[in-house]
Protein backbone atom coordinates (compact mmCIF):
# COMPACT_ATOMS: atom_id res chain seq x y z
CA UNK A 1 0.00 0.00 0.00
CA UNK A 2 1.43 3.56 -0.79
CA UNK A 3 2.44 5.63 2.21
CA UNK A 4 2.77 9.56 2.85
CA UNK A 5 4.91 10.73 5.15
CA UNK A 6 3.74 14.17 6.91
CA UNK A 7 5.94 15.66 10.00
CA UNK A 8 8.17 12.88 10.57
CA UNK A 9 4.84 10.15 10.66
CA UNK A 10 4.25 7.48 8.40
CA UNK A 11 0.23 7.53 6.88
CA UNK A 12 -0.85 4.56 4.48
CA UNK A 13 -2.91 6.60 2.01
CA UNK A 14 -5.57 4.14 1.64
CA UNK A 15 -6.75 4.52 5.18
CA UNK A 16 -7.21 7.92 5.25
CA UNK A 17 -10.36 9.80 5.39
CA UNK A 18 -11.74 11.24 2.27
CA UNK A 19 -11.84 14.63 3.74
CA UNK A 20 -7.80 14.14 4.39
CA UNK A 21 -7.39 12.89 0.77
CA UNK A 22 -8.98 15.65 -0.67
CA UNK A 23 -7.32 18.24 1.37
CA UNK A 24 -3.87 16.35 0.30
CA UNK A 25 -4.59 16.42 -3.11
CA UNK A 26 -5.37 20.42 -3.30
CA UNK A 27 -2.16 20.92 -1.15
CA UNK A 28 0.00 18.78 -4.14
CA UNK A 29 -2.16 21.19 -6.84
CA UNK A 30 -1.79 23.57 -5.64
CA UNK A 31 2.83 23.32 -4.94
CA UNK A 32 2.21 22.40 -8.79
CA UNK A 33 0.96 25.95 -9.78
CA UNK A 34 3.27 27.87 -7.86
CA UNK A 35 5.81 26.14 -9.25
CA UNK A 36 4.40 26.79 -12.84
CA UNK A 37 3.98 30.80 -11.37
CA UNK A 38 7.40 30.34 -10.51
CA UNK A 39 7.98 28.95 -14.08
CA UNK A 40 6.21 31.99 -15.65
CA UNK A 41 7.38 34.62 -13.69
CA UNK A 42 11.61 33.81 -14.16
CA UNK A 43 10.20 33.75 -18.14
CA UNK A 44 8.76 36.93 -17.81
CA UNK A 45 11.15 38.97 -16.22
CA UNK A 46 13.91 36.88 -18.87
CA UNK A 47 11.83 38.39 -21.71
CA UNK A 48 11.54 41.50 -19.88
CA UNK A 49 15.17 42.27 -19.82
CA UNK A 50 15.24 41.04 -23.26
CA UNK A 51 13.06 43.65 -24.31
CA UNK A 52 14.51 46.65 -22.32
CA UNK A 53 18.10 45.87 -24.22
CA UNK A 54 16.72 45.73 -27.16
CA UNK A 55 15.03 49.52 -26.56
CA UNK A 56 18.24 50.59 -24.97
CA UNK A 57 19.97 49.62 -28.48
CA UNK A 58 17.18 51.15 -30.70
CA UNK A 59 16.99 54.51 -28.77
CA UNK A 60 19.53 57.10 -30.35
CA UNK A 61 23.23 57.13 -28.57
CA UNK A 62 24.50 60.35 -27.28
CA UNK A 63 28.34 61.14 -26.72
CA UNK A 64 29.07 58.16 -28.31
CA UNK A 65 28.72 56.35 -25.06
CA UNK A 66 26.83 52.91 -24.16
CA UNK A 67 25.23 54.03 -21.12
CA UNK A 68 23.17 51.13 -18.54
CA UNK A 69 19.78 50.89 -18.17
CA UNK A 70 18.14 53.69 -16.59
CA UNK A 71 17.33 52.36 -13.06
CA UNK A 72 13.66 53.34 -13.01
CA UNK A 73 13.32 51.37 -16.95
CA UNK A 74 15.02 48.27 -14.62
CA UNK A 75 12.96 48.26 -11.71
CA UNK A 76 10.13 48.33 -14.13
CA UNK A 77 8.86 51.92 -13.70
CA UNK A 78 6.96 52.45 -16.44
CA UNK A 79 6.90 56.62 -15.76
CA UNK A 80 10.57 56.16 -16.92
CA UNK A 81 9.43 55.90 -20.67
CA UNK A 82 7.10 58.87 -20.06
CA UNK A 83 8.11 62.45 -22.10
Amino acid sequence: MPKITIDDQDYEIDELSNEAKSSLEMLIATDQKIRELQRDMAIAQTARIAYARAAQQALPQKDGADKPLNDAVEKNQPEALQA
